[in-house]
C-alpha cells in the first residue's frame, strides 16, 4: 500500500483485487485497529425506535414554520 497514491488510484487498486485478496486486506486493517471480525454492535446495545412514532414526529415537524424557531 502506497501512502502517496490518490483516492482514485486506491479505488482502482482495490477493484483490481480478487475477492479473497480484498478479504485479507480488510482483515489486516481490522487487526491493526484492534478489532476482530464480527465485533460490531450487539443487538442488545442498539436502540429501538417505533417506526410509526418516528413517522408521526417527522410529519409533525413539517407543520412548524422554520422562521418561528430561529
Amino acid at each position: 500500500m502506497n501512502n502517496n497514491e490518490s483516492r482514485e488510484e486506491r479505488q482502482k487498486r482495490f477493484k483490481s483485487l480478487s475477492s479473497a485478496e480484498r478479504k485479507i486486506l480488510i482483515r489486516k486493517k481490522l487487526e491493526l485497529q484492534g478489532l476482530t471480525e464480527g465485533s460490531g454492535v450487539r443487538d442488545s446495545d442498539q436502540s429501538y425506535y417505533d417506526k410509526e412514532e418516528m413517522i408521526d414526529l417527522i410529519l409533525l415537524t413539517r407543520c412548524f414554520h422554520k422562521n418561528k424557531f430561529k
